[in-house]
């Protein structure tokens, strides 16, 4: 990454000797156009929720017909613009509009001052480091903090001449052009995946097939309740974090000592200890319920639901939260991968989600988890269905690996430069 970064910066030779130092209002200019939302041909509209961080690209948006929009969608944008959220701009929200809308006055709408600056170059100088630093620093407000125009035009920076800024833009433009094709690999990755999975569990073919709660399955298979598995000793063991009058006290957490973990701690199918608060050993002890061991499945059931992940430690034991169960199974009966993988399927959480839609708290507990089902092939068949899926897992994370690369050098290229 560092020789890559090298040589894209020494094939720009910057000599910044002649560059001049402008201020962002010079180069940009704030568009205020309003618009009559009853009388008006334009058809799409853009919240800050669809703008996704340090990202140039709108990838969702809103059409009028279909949502009530507040009275301060009122700002037009024409293709080109540059929308920049002014709330939380942290968040580093800029997007460079694909079609012509309406936004919120929230969000600023600008063009560049082209007799200045190469219009292709200033997103990308809003995606510095040093343009994000000066907006956060001079928002006002503590729970919604946002940024005037005022203030964020008097941002200074160095700026090459117009003949100097092609050489620039070019190259955030090849990057970005990359990794736009990252992305697009990625998306590619997650739908094989996706329908992999429908190939793995599910039949194609009315012949030697059964119906199940979940669909057509092979004659073969099991489709199960957890409560079943439980019974029959495909599960040994099921259990939250639900302490009850053994819950810590927040004072009670130390440095070191047994990881206490909760559904934050999930992190790409594994479990960021960097994230677990701990207890000392003395006071885990107390702990007769929740207590899982390497090896166990997680699954995050409270709060954040969804995220599952296979406890791999070298401790003798960690404690769950209350947002947490494990699932621990007989391997003479069931592989661990293979329920791990059936239960990151659609499969398994679109029940969570049937779950969620019929109750006002985004929770599946532990009673209603034992009802859920669960399909269960022959040991052999399990162990395929496992090596397919991992092919395509292994395949995607390669993909978000790449990305994340080339998003990194980007950024890298953009903060050097600017």
């Amino acid at each position: 990454m560092e020789v890559l970064l090298e040589k894209a910066i020494d094939g720009l030779n910057l000599d910044r000797s002649d560059w001049k130092l402008v201020k962002f209002g010079d180069v940009a200019i704030q568009q205020k156009q309003t618009v009559d939302r009853e009388n008006t041909d334009l058809t799409r509209y853009v919240k800050g929720e669809h703008m996704y961080s340090e990202d140039l690209h709108l990838r969702v948006w809103g059409e009028l017909k279909d949502e009530y929009l507040g009275p301060a969608f009122i700002r037009k944008f024409e293709e080109g613009d540059i929308l920049y959220g002014s709330r939380r701009t942290y968040l580093r929200k800029v997007v460079i509009a694909p079609f012509e809308g309406i936004t919120s006055n929230t969000t600023f709408v600008m063009k560049a001052n082209e007799e200045k600056i190469d219009k292709r170059l200033l997103p990308f100088i809003m995606l510095s480091e040093a343009f994000s630093q000066h907006s956060i620093k001079n928002s006002k407000g503590s729970v919604n903090p946002y940024v005037n125009w005022k203030d964020l035009s008097k941002y200074e920076f160095l700026l090459p001449k117009l003949n100097q800024q092609k050489q620039i833009v070019d190259l955030l433009i090849t990057m970005d052009e990359t990794l736009q094709s990252d992305i697009k690999v990625k998306e590619g990755c997650l739908t094989y995946e996706k329908c992999e999975e429908k190939e793995t569990f599910l039949s194609h073919s009315s012949e030697g097939a059964i119906h199940s709660p979940l669909g057509l399955i092979k004659s073969s298979w099991r489709c199960l309740t957890l409560e079943q598995l439980i019974d029959k000793n495909f599960v040994l063991s099921h259990l939250d974090g639900n302490h009850g009058s053994f819950y810590p006290a927040n004072n009670e957490f130390v440095q070191e000592g047994v990881p206490y973990i909760s559904a934050n701690c999930i992190d790409d199918d594994k479990i960021s200890f960097i994230k677990a608060k701990y207890l000392t050993k003395q006071r885990a002890s107390v702990f007769k319920k929740g207590v899982a061991i390497n090896g166990d499945i997680l699954l995050a059931h409270n709060a954040t639901v969804g995220p599952v992940c296979i406890l791999e430690t070298e401790l003798p034991k960690v404690i769950l939260s209350t947002t947490l169960t494990y699932y621990r199974v007989n391997p003479e009966k069931v592989y661990r991968d293979y329920l791990f993988h059936f239960m990151k399927s659609r499969l398994f959480q679109s029940q969570l989600e049937r779950v969620m839609n019929q109750s006002t708290r985004n929770q599946v507990p532990i009673t209603t988890q034992r009802k859920l089902f669960f399909l269960i092939p022959p040991l052999l068949e399990q162990q395929k269905a496992i090596i397919r899926l991992k092919e395509y897992v292994q395949l995607r994370k390669f993909a978000d690996i790449k990305q994340i690369q080339t998003k990194k050098l980007q950024k890298s290229i953009i903060n050097q430069v600017f």
